[in-house]
């Protein structure tokens, strides 16, 4: 198995045809890759590789994100996409130790969000956990706020006094997920 990361310009067709199978979003099934490089401009691709180069595992990388804290905007590397190619083989927990020592050599603030349900993966894979705070995150659908769905934070990399801020978050004191315009 080999490690591998991409830009969304570097993404082979054959790539980003299997990375959308993969991912299997109804709305992104017939996305084109054109298309594709311009929606993931701000992204690059983590990768767990076979010798054939055939894809076992995936990661993105989200560079636009930012949270608006106690109004200072905070902004993040947001992981997000991991999924495997074959279940219950490790590719999966494989890559995200990959990915945690990278983005750690890198020193890259990096983030990430889960269900409940999938908090005995990441503990496994010994990511740092922020249990029920991804709920305090509002994120702005159409002209109102609503909490974000996920209910973790996954810290793979910030400092000590971003992941205090990211602890104290609460319904009386939420962060707003911004986007550049």
């Amino acid at each position: 198995m080999k490690y591998q990361i991409k830009e969304t310009k570097d993404l082979t067709e054959a790539e980003i045809k299997h990375i959308l199978e993969l991912w299997d979003i109804s709305a992104w099934n017939t996305m084109k890759s054109t298309y594709f490089r311009s929606f993931f401009k701000d992204s690059e691709f983590h990768f767990l590789v076979d010798t054939h180069e055939n894809i076992l595992a995936i990661m993105r990388v989200n560079f636009d994100f930012t949270l608006k804290i106690a109004d200072t905007a905070y902004t993040f590397a947001e992981a997000v996409g991991l999924v495997a190619a074959h279940k219950k083989k490790g590719y999966g927990a494989a890559l995200v130790k990959n990915f945690k020592e990278n983005v750690i050599q890198r020193n890259l603030e990096t983030i990430g969000f889960c269900h409940s349900d999938l908090r005995s993966f990441y503990e496994k894979c010994d990511i740092e956990i922020l249990h029920d705070k991804a709920k305090m995150i509002k994120e702005s659908i159409g002209s109102e706020w609503v909490n974000s769905e996920d209910d973790d934070i996954l810290i793979f990399h910030t400092s000590q006094e971003r992941k205090k801020l990211l602890n104290q978050l609460s319904a009386q004191n939420n962060a707003y997920l911004t986007t550049k315009e």
